[in-house]
């Protein structure tokens, strides 16, 4: 066999690809409500880093003092 594994190299790319622009596909409706709905999610995921980070600073805070 000449080519190797390139044939199977192709086919797994070309699934991927065809995967990708399955899930672009995906996002039907209206773009503002559907920009607004991931404006929300991105608010809720950077709230919850906020306050994680803000739990870690504490708890340096308190090893540093004893």
């Amino acid at each position: 066999m000449a080519r190797g594994n390139q044939r199977d190299l192709a086919r797994a790319k070309n699934l991927k690809k065809q995967q990708d622009a399955a899930k672009g596909a995906k996002k039907a409706g209206d773009p503002s409500k559907r920009m607004e709905s991931d404006a929300d999610i991105l608010r809720a995921k950077q709230a919850a880093a906020d306050a994680r980070k803000e739990a870690e600073a504490l708890a340096k805070a308190k090893a540093g003092k004893k």
